[in-house]
């Protein structure tokens, strides 16, 4: 807002003015947590003489990519097809009509290592533009023509089969870092869906090797300095194999779908350190992006205070950690956390990125001290080092409230909390919905993108929701009705997926649209339609939107719901597989809709109430459900369909102070009391299910 250039908001109004004034259109999309964003806007954008030269040739358009999804994913296309790769700060040249004829990421102010100045690259475009006018248009098309074919799935569906499940899990096997963990190589990023596959089958199969796949990984991952070893919660990636020089920035998003893959290794290995570091993530969390007032949770914290910062915040040199802790908690802290006189960091040698180098067994020999006595001291110096942190400058937390990373967020509280008994975090998840359903709902118009703004200048406007919104909305109301047993969110999600369904879904070829398919007229590259199969960090659209219905379709015996997703997985079955690691939810769903999903009621309180529920949600499964009911609940018009039908009737229902009752497609078998009994009982019907897929992959 105070720079020197004339910036406009993505809309119709600034491409009717460039083709009135017969000028391209220079479109700058970034992000609040970008450092390169940040970079480029005081190098360039806050230039008075490069602002002149903008406001002169130019109509310049400044979309923030976490507000527009859609429009940012069109266009890192249309830069991948120019310049080979894509990312943030997104700079891009376009026709009056919005069609991309040139683009880049970061362009420094003066020629620099091969990249161009941006001052030549502006003059050069402009000038093109008029001089090369049919060149730069016939480029234009040859772009778009790129961008409308990078997800089209046309003609790409298939059966549904049990090997394309198995080519997924084999590509991320191969892709297996051995010696770090996690896959591939540097940068490393973690692959939350293709965590969740693999702990999935592993779960299924007992297979030795995906267990040391998913234990090595996530230690290595919470040992590293990816992860933040004061405070919690995870930076967004790893610039080296090794998990220690992260980017710093940390993601709502990363940090939601990470806190399910703790949760879910806690299940599948009963780890105690899987638990803490679940345990840790929600402390983050709560601490820097809840809204602890009204609910809800906040999008990202910057990795950086200042341009001249580098992780400066998060890192230590040997003299600031020397100078908070004692003797024995510096010796302690230097040795489990690496501190020396030389560090990572580039940018200054002396800062170190804290990260697990030495077990607290070999310091406790190292000192002459016991294990106890260690893990105490390393206690007080983390508590101390923390609190010397808080004082410094701290990175920008954006406040901004995207529905789709609330979902999230609150499907991943939900799941820490009814796995390891942490009922203040299933309050807040709980109320963060309500808010949403409040403020970002609308019978009539359906959801919101943003519900509230981290900048109060922009409150009034209005982001229309997205299939990321709807897709995961509606598996966060469910997750919803199984944690507190309140039909109305049932009923949520069932008008959710609805509204989606009729917006979003291609009645043709199958598959759902990531903006409505509503006829509006689309400005520039949002011609071009995308069904977004790719997770790209997030879990993508499709799938999502497939296993909501998966999930609605076992509560509701709607068979509409489940035609709909048998139309979106074939619309893909024919080249998933060939995304591997990447179409992770994809495989995941695919799983899920053949497998009978199982759903365990739990019927009473009280303290048995408890023991049933702990036994019934104890063992991994991601195609189980687990619903407490009080016993005033159990009619039929506080219960979804499906149970309407079959759970009142059961005999020995009523009666009894606790008991559990296990259904799979639709039929329940008789009520059991016993925990070992229900134990038991899940136990066969996972074998069973297991023993299925194993006829279907064979």
């Amino acid at each position: 807002m105070h720079q020197p250039i004339d910036w406009h908001e993505w809309g119709p109004e600034p491409f009717e003015k460039a083709r009135q004034e017969n000028k391209p259109v220079l479109l700058d999309v970034g992000a609040v947590w970008c450092h390169w964003c940040h970079v480029m806007d005081r190098e360039s954008y806050e230039e008075p003489e490069i602002a002149a030269l903008i406001n002169q040739h130019f109509i310049a358009i400044k979309v923030d990519r976490d507000e527009r999804p859609d429009v940012d994913s069109r266009y890192q296309v249309a830069v991948q097809a120019i310049s080979g790769q894509g990312g943030w700060p997104l700079t891009a040249f376009l026709t009056p009509e919005g069609k991309p004829f040139y683009a880049g990421t970061y362009f420094p102010p003066r020629d620099y290592q091969g990249r161009p100045s941006f001052r030549r690259v502006l003059m050069t475009l402009a000038q093109a533009f008029h001089e090369k006018n049919a060149d730069v248009r016939e480029s234009a098309e040859s772009v778009m023509g790129a961008i409308s074919q990078s997800e089209a799935f046309a003609g790409k569906s298939g059966s549904l089969r049990p090997l394309t499940v198995n080519s997924m899990v084999d590509a991320a096997v191969k892709l297996f870092d051995a010696e770090h963990g996690g896959f591939g190589s540097a940068p490393k990023f973690p692959h939350p869906s293709a965590m969740d596959l693999l702990i999935q089958r592993c779960a299924e199969t007992g297979d030795k090797q995906l267990l040391h796949i998913i234990s090595t990984s996530l230690q290595k991952m919470a040992e590293g300095g990816v992860y933040d070893q004061l405070a919690g919660g995870f930076h967004r990636y790893s610039v080296d194999e090794h998990w220690i020089v992260p980017h710093f920035e940390k993601m709502s998003y990363d940090n939601s779908e990470l806190l399910k893959n703790y949760v879910h290794a806690y299940q599948l290995t009963g780890n105690e350190f899987f638990a803490m570091v679940a345990r840790d993530i929600v402390r983050w969390i709560d601490e820097w992006l809840s809204d602890r007032e009204q609910g809800g949770f906040y999008a990202s914290q910057d990795a950086d205070y200042s341009l001249d910062d580098d992780g400066d915040y998060f890192t230590w040199t040997l003299d600031e950690a020397e100078a908070v802790l004692s003797d024995d908690e510096l010796q302690a802290a230097m040795l489990h956390y690496d501190i020396g006189e030389v560090g990572e960091m580039h940018h200054n040698p002396a800062k170190n990125v804290l990260y697990v180098r030495v077990p607290i067994d070999e310091i406790a020999t190292r000192m002459k001290k016991t294990p106890e006595e260690i893990e105490a001291i390393l206690r007080s110096a983390k508590e101390k080092m923390y609190a010397a942190r808080l004082k410094r400058s701290t990175p920008f937390v954006d406040k901004t409230v995207y529905v789709s990373w609330n979902a999230l967020c609150i499907s991943a509280y939900l799941q820490a909390a009814q796995v390891l008994g942490m009922e203040e975090a299933r309050k807040f998840a709980l109320r963060s919905l309500d808010r949403i359903l409040s403020k970002g709902w609308n019978a009539e118009t359906g959801l919101q993108h943003v519900i509230a703004y981290s900048d109060k200048n922009v409150a009034g406007r209005s982001v229309a929701g997205v299939l990321d919104d709807y897709a995961f909305m509606v598996i966060a109301c469910l997750d919803a009705y199984e944690a507190s047993g309140d039909l109305t969110y049932y009923e949520f999600a069932r008008k959710i997926a609805d509204r989606m369904i009729a917006r979003f879904e291609d009645k043709d070829e199958g598959g759902f649209f990531d903006v409505p398919n509503d006829g509006a007229a689309a400005l520039g590259a949002l011609t071009a339609r995308r069904k977004p199969l790719q997770d790209s960090p997030t879990p993508a659209g499709n799938p999502a939107a497939a296993i909501g219905l998966i999930r609605l379709y076992a509560y509701s015996n709607h068979g509409s719901y489940q035609e709909s997703v048998e139309r979106t997985l074939e619309a893909f079955a024919g080249i998933a597989e060939h995304y591997g690691l990447f179409a992770a939810t994809y495989g995941m769903a695919l799983d899920m809709y053949l497998h009978p999903h199982t759903q365990v009621v739990i019927v009473g309180s009280g303290e048995a109430a408890e023991k049933l529920k702990a036994a019934a949600v104890a063992p991994f499964s991601f195609y189980k459900s687990v619903v407490h009911l009080r016993e005033g609940e159990v009619v039929p018009q506080m219960l979804p369909p499906a149970f309407a039908e079959t759970i009142p009737n059961i005999p020995g229902i009523k009666g009894k102070k606790a008991l559990a009752v296990l259904c799979t497609n639709f039929a329940c078998q008789p009520p059991i009391t016993d925990t070992e009994e229900l134990k038991k009982a899940l136990k066969n019907a996972s074998s069973e299910a297991t023993h299925s897929q194993e006829k279907q992959r064979a």
